[in-house]
This record gives C-alpha cells, sequence and structure tokens, in this order.
C-alpha cells in the first residue's frame, strides 16, 4: 500500500509515472461522535480502503482523508478532486465506509466508492463490487 507519506520528494519523481490513480477517504463525521464513536468510524474507513490499496498497490496512491461532512463538503470534494488531478494524478477515487454519496454531485471524481450505496443496490460481494468498478474505471 502506498500512502502519500512513503514517498521522498526524489522517489515521488522517479517512480509517480506508475501512480496514475490517487485515492481520496472520506470519512464523513458529523462532529457530534464520541471519541470511541469516531475512532470506529475511523475502522471501517481503513477496513474498506483495504478493498482498493491492497490488491491494487503500486498504482493507486491514498492521500489524507477528508474527515468532515457539512455544509459545502460536495463543492470542497470537487475542488480537492480537480487540484490532485492538476498535480498529474489521471484518476481520482473517492471512498466512504459510512456516508451515502450516491447523486452526492462529487463530479470531479471519477469514481465515487460508498459503502452504503454499495450494499444497498448490489447483490454480489462488497469485495467483487468494488473490484469490478475500479477495473472498468481503467479499462
Amino acid at each position: 500500500m502506498m500512502k502519500f507519506s512513503d514517498f521522498t520528494a526524489e522517489s515521488w519523481l522517479e517512480n509517480r509515472k506508475y501512480y496514475d490513480t490517487c485515492l481520496l477517504p472520506y470519512t464523513g463525521l458529523s462532529g457530534t461522535e464520541s471519541p470511541p464513536e469516531a475512532a470506529e468510524a475511523l475502522e471501517r474507513l481503513r477496513d474498506f480502503l483495504d478493498l482498493v490499496e491492497k490488491p491494487y498497490q503500486g498504482r493507486i496512491v491514498t492521500y489524507p482523508a477528508l474527515q468532515y461532512n457539512g455544509t459545502g463538503s460536495t463543492a470542497y470534494l470537487n475542488e480537492v478532486c480537480r487540484k490532485v488531478k492538476s498535480s498529474g494524478f489521471q484518476y481520482v477515487i473517492v471512498l466512504s465506509a459510512d456516508i451515502s454519496l450516491a447523486g452526492s454531485g462529487i463530479v470531479e471524481s471519477d469514481l465515487v466508492l460508498s459503502l452504503p450505496d454499495i450494499e444497498a443496490s448490489q447483490h454480489k460481494p462488497v469485495r467483487s463490487c468494488v473490484r469490478d468498478e475500479i477495473e472498468a474505471l481503467w479499462n
């Protein structure tokens, strides 16, 4: 798994051509969560991220998570996606374990993976759905 922090300036210049996809985790906290609830949300996000990071290491770089949801969140997510793509990534995937993002208007992302949406609409394992969506994006 490659996180943004795994690269030095030199290693990024040398290897950036292999990493065309940025994974942008979105926790979607409201700020009303207790510390244990916030920790549980981050654990669910981590587990969902594993479905993407592990099979596609060497092609995907995971950026820091955007933690909070609120007024202007969609516009902010779109802005971050735009900026990440302008920095050299061909694809941006926004991923959330707890927030339904169907119809959310995150138009600057190339793919939105929302666990609640996947579980509500798919009749196959989440891992298979995630794999199919990512591979369709790249093909």
